[in-house]
């Protein structure tokens, strides 16, 4: 089993940054560096939705598109740790953030296969992101 821990969410003002981290123990050993990671958001009211996903094998990166140019997913598999860097925060930013594995190793030509929530079979308990005007 995979434990996947997020932290670093908090209450910021519009324009500010953060640095969201999500830190995998567990049967992770050796393996996280084969795991392709994602990020995923769920505002109240919504539906979860796809951020940012990194691709284990070349580190190919996805983004939504509200988010490119803003936000930067990055891994450090010595850590197994993902992180996200939230620049320029926005008021529409506010939500939940989860963080994800794929453990199946799988590398797929379609950047859709990376932005769906089914693709992932681990998940984290989620940090609150709150963004003020």
């Amino acid at each position: 089993q995979v434990q996947l821990v997020e932290s670093g969410g908090g209450l910021v003002q519009a324009g500010d940054s953060l640095r969201l981290s999500c830190a995998a123990s567990g049967r992770t050993f050796s393996r996280f560096s084969r795991y392709t990671m994602g990020w995923f958001r769920q505002a109240p009211g919504k539906e979860r939705e796809f951020v940012a996903a990194m691709e284990w094998s070349d580190g190919a990166t996805y983004y939504e598109a509200s988010v490119k140019g803003r936000f930067t997913i990055s891994r450090d598999n010595a850590k197994s740790t993902v992180y996200l860097q939230m620049n320029s925060l926005k008021v529409e930013d506010t939500a939940v953030y989860y963080c994800a594995a794929d453990s199946s190793a799988l590398i797929s030509a379609s950047a859709s296969y990376y932005f769906s929530p089914r693709t992932y079979d681990y998940w984290g308990q989620g940090t609150q992101v709150t963004v003020s005007s």
